[in-house]
């Protein structure tokens, strides 16, 4: 049976937020975000791994304490981008496993700001996964579509739009020869990592309600999903 484990990148400094506090740490429903984040994956994976800054790590164990959070999972240090922070968690599981059971494991990645997302579809993402699938959730465009810039845009079909989200879930094996890769700008998510490589990534649909926690309004949004 394949390790299914997940990352989650929780290296952020939270700076689109205007806060002191990465979005990370900060309260949702009386609790830090990332303690709902964690708490998505448990029963599903068998193995968690938070990859957070180096300044912060004292930070969260107090938080734990505080809030008598006891959930397993292991701490990396993250890097100064989040390729960097997910190249090191992969290198972290390489070193710790077996290169059988690595070679064998199911890796999703995750965005520390989104706590809602569904347990179901994570189930669904390693099971594509399983199958040697690479995986994202996505969301379809609601919104007409332009490219371009201010002075010249032209109009597309939004059909064929579709809104990234995580987790991205790939064979390890897969996910650690894309991260021996130099990083690159053109690496928005791990799925561009991948796919740099020529893989082909496949897309589960998902749900708006899987929302990343980017600006101040995003939490009253989140609240309101977490109320009904």
């Amino acid at each position: 049976m394949s390790q299914k484990i997940v990352i989650i990148a929780a290296g952020g400094t939270g700076s689109r937020l205007n806060a002191n506090l990465p979005k990370q740490y900060m309260l949702l429903n009386e609790r830090p975000v990332l303690m709902h984040t964690i708490e998505a994956f448990v029963g599903i994976t068998d193995k968690i791994v938070v990859a957070l800054h180096p300044n912060m790590v004292d930070y969260w164990l107090e938080l734990c304490a505080c809030y008598n959070f006891e959930i397993p999972h292991e701490l990396v240090k993250g890097g100064e981008t989040r390729f960097q922070s997910v190249k090191n968690s992969i290198l972290y599981l390489h070193n710790l496993l077996t290169e059988n059971i690595f070679g064998q494991a199911l890796i999703a990645i995750h965005d520390a700001a989104r706590p809602l997302v569904d347990r179901e579809l994570i189930k669904q993402s390693f099971n594509q996964a399983q199958k040697g699938i690479n995986v994202t959730l996505a969301v379809k465009s609601t919104n007409s579509i332009r490219i371009g810039d201010i002075n010249t845009s032209v109009s597309i079909n939004r059909d064929t739009v579709w809104q990234i989200q995580t987790p991205q879930t790939f064979p390890a094996d897969i996910l650690k020869k894309a991260y021996q890769q130099e990083e690159s700008p053109l690496f928005t998510d791990d799925c561009s990592v991948v796919e740099k490589l020529g893989y082909s990534i496949h897309l589960l649909e998902s749900s708006n309600k899987n929302i990343k926690l980017t600006f101040p309004e995003d939490f009253k949004i989140a609240q309101i999903y977490l109320n009904n």
